[in-house]
């Protein structure tokens, strides 16, 4: 994976992201590349947030990967610095290969380098491969998560 560059993300990297998120069964009912503008104002809110890191993937000019990584400063664990890893999406072509354990070990050097103390992420209930990646790569499934749409 010597050609691989994982990179602050751009703008003009946003209509492949979109395409990534859009990708799945549960991505397909909520993403949709249509109208880039949500996309285009949510970017510069993570741009300009020193706490957010969205990443590409870059190989061959193309962008094959993403996640978003949340600086959360915190009070519980004696006031222990986490990280959030979110959307994090591989391109059809290149799932398979390594780059998604490749990304996510990057994401988890790059939150050490930050300050943090622990790295956390969630995964949708129905994802029972992504649960397996997780859990291969160290993650415990410690938690019950919650969510309520706004």
């Amino acid at each position: 994976m010597n050609d691989l560059t994982i990179r602050r993300a751009t703008e003009a990297d946003l209509p492949a992201i979109v395409a990534m998120l859009a990708d799945d069964p549960l991505g397909a009912t909520r993403e949709s590349s249509d109208d880039l503008a949500p996309y285009l104002d949510a970017f510069a809110r993570i741009d300009g947030d020193p706490h957010q890191h969205l990443v590409a993937a870059e190989r061959a000019g193309r962008t094959v990967g993403t996640l978003q990584l949340t600086v959360v400063p915190g009070l519980s664990r004696k006031g222990s610095t986490r990280t959030i890893i979110e959307g994090v999406r591989i391109h059809a072509d290149e799932r398979g290969t390594g780059l998604g354990t490749e990304l996510i070990e990057w994401a988890i050097e790059r939150a050490r380098a930050l300050g943090a103390d622990l790295v956390q992420l969630t995964s949708d209930a129905t994802r029972t491969d992504a649960h397996r990646f997780y859990e291969r790569l160290g993650f415990v499934p410690s938690h019950l998560g919650f969510k309520l749409q706004l």
